[in-house]
């Protein structure tokens, strides 16, 4: 089966300010002992989202109006830190399905780009009018347009950037290396009885 063509990505969204985000705070390291990722989106942003006694602190992501929000909204240099694959995959089983902040960590944004989730850049103004709306009215409609390179919500239009390579795999369907390699099985076999360092 062919991978999904993610040409654009819509939902509500919520605003986790601040710069510099990095992948211990998006997934505290004492919660990545866990032998799958099922279940991670359960400590996304724990120790900054919960108190010591365990009970809610004043973070968007408890915030009731933000609820079932499925855009990021962040500040410069999203995910930095060390490069744990567990990070972005605590944000998609929480359920962002795209990013959009000023930048991001490189390897946190292939991650990100391996699970078809599109990582938009975009000005700290444009972002600032996107939070804005969202403030107002939680229930507005963000869209992420991959193919357009641009984000509309509310009636209005910001532009954003996206890897050329992110783009490309995004939108043809060939964003996750590791499920084109594993559908194209047969072909990889028949290319491998060739090779004489594969011979039994």
């Amino acid at each position: 089966m062919a991978l999904e063509k993610i040409t654009e990505v819509s939902g509500r969204g919520v605003s986790v300010p601040g710069d510099a985000i990095d992948t211990d705070r998006i997934i505290p390291a004492r919660f990545m002992k866990c032998v799958t990722f099922d279940g991670l989106g359960e400590y996304l942003f724990y120790d900054v989202r919960k108190n010591e006694d365990g009970t809610d602190t004043e973070h968007p992501l408890n915030d009731p109006r933000y609820s079932g929000a499925t855009i990021l909204l962040s500040g410069d240099n999203f995910g930095c830190g060390s490069s744990r694959e567990h990070a972005p995959q605590a944000l998609y089983r929480y359920g962002f399905r795209g990013i959009i902040a000023e930048s991001f960590a490189e390897i946190f944004f292939g991650n990100c780009t391996t699970l078809g989730i599109p990582c938009f850049s975009a000005s700290k103004e444009a972002i600032a009018r996107i939070v804005s709306a969202v403030e107002k009215d939680p229930a507005v409609e963000i869209t992420m347009d991959v193919s357009a390179q641009e984000i509309r919500f509310a009636g209005e239009t910001v532009k954003a950037f996206i890897r050329d390579t992110a783009l490309s795999g995004l939108v043809n369907g060939q964003w996750d290396a590791i499920g084109e390699l594993l559908e194209a099985k047969k072909e990889v076999e028949v290319v491998s009885s060739r090779l004489p360092y594969f011979a039994a």
